[in-house]
This record gives C-alpha cells, sequence and structure tokens, in this order.
C-alpha cells in the first residue's frame, strides 16, 4: 500500500554537500525555515494592520481585511520562499489551473458536511432556530474565520507540516502529527477543554489530512476549512471554535455538552465527531486503493 515517488513534491537533491541536505533541505530544516521566515511575518503583518487602522477598532470590511491578510500573507509568502527557493520547483499543490475549481469544490463539501451535522443536531432535538438576523456582520467573518483561517492554516498545517512530516515519516505520522498539532492549535481559544482539542484533531486533522492526501490539493483543503467554519458560524450562529457567532440564523442548542458541542460549538459535539470519522473512513479507503499511502523515507525504493 505505499507509493515511491509520485506524492512526494519533494527530494533532496542528488550530489549536494552533506551540510546542504541537513541544514536546508532536510524536512525539519525545511519546517524551522517556514517558522522562521512565518513569525515575523505576522508582526509585521500586525503592525501594519494597526498603522493603517484595519483592525476590530475600523470598519467590518477594514477588520475582514486585516484578519484576512494577517492570517494569508505571512503563511504565504514563507511557503513561497520554501518551496521556490529552497525546494526549486513550483507549487503545484498550491497553484494550478484548476485552483479555483477545486477550492469551489471544498466549499461546496464543506457546506454540504456541516449542514449534515446541524441536520442530525435537529433530529436529535439539541439544535433550535430562534430568530433570523438579515444584519450579521458575514464580511468579516467571511474573510477572517472563512478565508483567512482556511488558506492561512492549511497552508500551514496540510501545506508545510502534513506535506513535510510525510516526506520523512511517512503518511501514517503525518496524519498523527498534522492532525494533534491542529487540534491542539485550539486548545487557547474560549472554553476549549482536552476533549475539545481532541475532537477538533480527529474530526478535522484527520479529515483535512486524507483529504490533502487523496487529492495532493491545497485550495480543495481551504475551500472545506473555510465553508466549514463560515457555515457554521454566520449560516447557522453556532460558535467557531469557542468563537461567538454573529449569524444569519440565530440559533440555540440545549443538552449534554458532548452532544452538542457546549460553549465550544458543534465541533466538541459527538455528532460532528461521528460524520467526520465517517467521511475520513470513505477518504482512507479511496486513499488505499489509489495506492497514495506514502512509506517512511528508509522504506521507499529508489527510481
Amino acid at each position: 500500500m505505499f507509493v515511491t515517488g509520485p506524492q512526494i513534491a519533494f527530494a533532496t537533491p542528488a550530489g549536494k554537500p552533506a551540510w546542504q541536505r541537513w541544514a536546508l533541505f532536510s524536512p525539519l530544516a525545511r519546517l524551522v525555515l517556514f517558522v522562521a521566515m512565518f513569525v515575523p511575518g505576522v508582526l509585521v503583518m500586525q503592525l501594519a494592520m494597526r498603522a493603517l487602522g484595519w483592525t476590530h477598532l475600523g470598519t467590518p470590511l477594514q477588520a475582514g481585511l486585516g484578519q484576512m491578510f494577517g492570517r494569508i500573507l505571512p503563511a504565504l509568502v514563507a511557503y513561497l520562499v520554501v518551496t521556490s527557493l529552497i525546494e526549486r520547483r513550483s507549487p503545484t499543490e498550491l497553484l494550478s489551473n484548476t485552483s479555483l475549481s477545486r477550492a469551489l469544490a471544498g466549499f461546496i463539501a464543506g457546506a454540504a458536511l456541516f449542514s449534515a451535522i446541524v441536520g442530525l443536531l435537529w433530529l436529535l432535538g439539541v439544535y433550535h432556530v430562534v430568530g433570523y438576523n438579515p444584519h450579521a456582520n458575514w464580511i468579516t467573518s467571511l474573510m477572517m474565520v472563512g478565508i483567512g483561517a482556511g488558506i492561512g492554516e492549511e497552508i500551514m498545517f496540510r501545506g508545510i507540516l502534513f506535506r513535510i512530516v510525510e516526506e520523512g515519516l511517512g503518511s501514517w505520522a503525518a496524519l498523527l502529527v498534522s492532525a494533534l498539532a491542529f487540534g491542539f492549535m485550539h486548545a487557547g481559544n474560549p472554553g476549549a477543554t482536552t476533549w475539545s482539542s481532541l475532537a477538533i484533531a480527529v474530526e478535522a486533522g484527520l479529515l483535512f489530512g486524507l483529504l490533502y492526501m487523496v487529492t495532493r490539493s491545497l485550495p480543495i483543503c481551504m475551500g472545506l476549512h473555510a465553508s466549514w467554519n463560515f457555515f457554521q458560524g454566520t449560516v447557522y450562529g453556532i460558535p467557531v471554535s469557542g468563537t461567538k457567532a454573529d449569524g444569519w440564523l440565530v440559533s440555540t442548542r440545549t443538552g449534554a455538552d458532548w452532544l452538542t458541542g457546549g460553549t465550544f460549538g458543534a465541533e466538541a459535539s459527538v455528532v460532528a465527531l461521528a460524520t467526520c470519522v465517517a467521511a475520513s473512513a470513505l477518504l482512507l479507503v479511496v486513499a488505499m486503493r489509489r495506492n497514495a499511502i506514502v512509506a517512511p523515507s528508509w522504506r521507499r525504493k529508489i527510481g
């Protein structure tokens, strides 16, 4: 069930000195280089947004643009430097002539997936619509937790962490590492618990990782991620990873926290967990049938 070459975007060039192989081209070196560029980039963007007044103190459009650019640009620039200048290749997993169509497909899939979760919560009698808010601040939500988080976080967790760990340790380790990192990145959010972090790791971390493994496309992961957040908060009025929602539908959830997700939102619900585990299982079957599981580097055949 292992592949030897087509799924690996980068391999260390032959004939390079040992110090370059470790300090520049190794998986660990590229992860460190990405972080070394990403963190200062975030600080620069924060200063720039404050100087422009594009913060929460500005208009909804300005706040949305500030959050979107602040989440996307540092990750995108660092990723392009790693792929173009260090790996010396075109990042086709991010930029291709099918990027927009794949992002749209991911967005539609995310809308369907989260709508199914809400439908199940409604059938169980724990999700209730109590009103409609036509003045919901959807612009900031779409740009911040939708487009900004969808693009920025997928570059970090699937484009960098999953892809590079997979090159060295294989697909199984990449799934585990990227899922846990993604889940516990949300540990500091309002209302977060160990359970909510583990739930996100399983339902979203594994799902997005398997989706990337099957498609080798970041845009489809970005579209699904953005749609999941947008539909959860802006459409259905459910907190997004603990962040208060300003949704078109004004909703409440009643019942035990393990069923509703509590104040953290539906992502901490066993309904979301079970639904996403089922979707992940289907993707795993596809991955195995496509022979898309990459072995650790020491087990891959050469040539």
